[in-house]
């Protein structure tokens, strides 16, 4: 089992999520972040004002699944999650080396 943890923009999630249920992908874990990338944020004007702001929200999307999966999953974020500018986030994955159900004791090893 592999751990894919995707890095998105807020705005794309709705277009990931929809991606991924049509293709059977329903279970995952959504949690709302800030961070910044190579960038190092972005300078917007306030008030007539330059202000840095140093990080900016971002969605982590948390999905275990097969190791055949895999590939599918990252192609999906890829081309549902894809704006072409900078910020698009990133996708991490990770091993698995066991998960448990909490409400019947079921383990995957």
């Amino acid at each position: 089992m592999r751990m894919v943890q995707a890095i998105i923009r807020p705005e794309k999630l709705d277009d990931v999520k929809k991606a991924l249920e049509v293709k059977g992908f329903v279970a995952m874990s959504i949690l709302e972040i800030t961070g910044r990338g190579e960038q190092k944020g972005i300078l917007l004007e306030y008030r007539g004002e330059n202000v840095e702001v140093d990080t900016l929200p971002k969605i982590m999307l948390i999905i275990v699944v097969d190791n055949h999966d895999v590939d599918t999953i990252i192609s999906i974020i890829r081309t549902s999650g894809r704006t072409g500018h900078i910020g698009d986030g990133k996708i991490f994955v990770l091993p698995v080396e066991m998960m448990a159900r909490v409400r019947t004791d079921e383990e995957w090893r």
